[in-house]
Parts: structure tokens; C-alpha cells; sequence
């Protein structure tokens, strides 16, 4: 019953935060309701029993992504600025395109036995399983990739505040 309640609530506080992010009109706002957003999420993932998961999108979205968003427009503008106003001309049609085809995934999601891919009784946890295959040095470990993504987002935000610096004048 309290899962029930909890569920509804996080429903509830990410749908809201998710709205607030695109359509409000201030950009550090919208960054603030995208925390809240990513929040809820991470709320889903702890009532899934995805402890790992849920920390995990804490700390890299909430912590690392939006904390970096947050940076950068306080770098690069007016953190009170106002953002363009959408043309509902577009959004209306994106709007009901958007529905359609989250009613479609919804109703293929329903209609799928999804199964466990992770083995049962093997002594290990879901969180040591990960830590081990994504750092691992052997053919299956995804170390290298991991490394490359660290490298390609440090790049991507001196690029961003070289390009932001050209533009003010500095």
C-alpha cells in the first residue's frame, strides 16, 4: 500500500517537474525542474529495488549533467534571461505526435513479457556485477569506452565555453 502511495507521488512530483521543464520561459529554471525531474526518476528506480541505478542517476544526471548545465548558462548568459516563447503553431502538432507515439510504446510495452537478465544465486550483487564488467581491463570490460566519454565531455565543455567567450567579446 505504501508502495502504491510512493509510486503515485513520485507520478505525480515528475510529471510536474517534466511539464515545468519545457514551458517555463527561464532557463535556470527549467535546469532546477530538471533536477526535480531526474529526482523522481531516481525515486522509480529505488521502488524497483535498482539501488545501484537509482545512486547512479543521482550522481551522474543530477550531480554531473545538470550541474554542468546549470554552469554553463550562468557562464554564457543572464541566468534570469528569458527564453523565446514556442510557436503553437509547432507545438501543438508535436504535442499530439508525441502522445501517439508514447500511446503506441505504452501499449508494446504492455503487451511484453520482459524477463531477468541477470543470473540468480551466483554470490554476487547487481552493483558488483556492474562495477566489475565496466571496469574491467579484459575483450568484455568497457573500460576504454568509459574513458573516451569522460575525455569527449571535458572537450565538449571547454569547446562550449570557448564558443560562448567568442560570442560576449572576451
Amino acid at each position: 500500500m505504501m508502495e502504491t502511495i510512493a509510486f503515485y507521488i513520485l507520478v505525480i512530483v515528475t510529471l510536474f517537474c517534466a511539464v515545468k521543464v519545457v514551458t517555463t520561459p527561464l532557463v535556470f529554471r527549467a535546469a532546477i525542474y530538471l533536477i526535480g525531474s531526474l529526482l523522481g526518476m531516481a525515486g522509480f528506480f529505488m521502488l524497483l529495488g535498482a539501488e545501484f541505478l537509482s545512486a547512479v542517476q543521482i550522481v551522474v544526471y543530477v550531480g554531473g549533467i545538470v550541474v554542468l548545465i546549470i554552469f554553463a548558462v550562468m557562464l554564457t548568459s543572464e541566468p534570469g534571461g528569458m527564453q523565446d516563447r514556442p510557436d503553437m503553431k509547432r507545438t501543438v502538432p508535436a504535442a499530439v505526435v508525441s502522445a501517439l507515439i508514447f500511446g503506441a510504446l505504452v501499449y508494446v510495452f504492455s503487451l511484453t513479457e520482459f524477463k531477468s537478465i541477470y543470473p540468480t544465486g551466483q554470490g554476487k550483487g547487481l552493483a558488483q556485477a556492474i562495477g566489475e564488467k565496466l571496469l574491467s581491463l579484459g575483450p568484455d570490460g568497457y573500460i576504454l569506452p568509459f574513458e573516451v566519454v569522460s575525455v569527449l565531455l571535458v572537450a565538449a565543455l571547454i569547446g562550449a565555453i570557448i564558443i560562448a567567450k567568442k560570442e560576449r567579446g572576451e
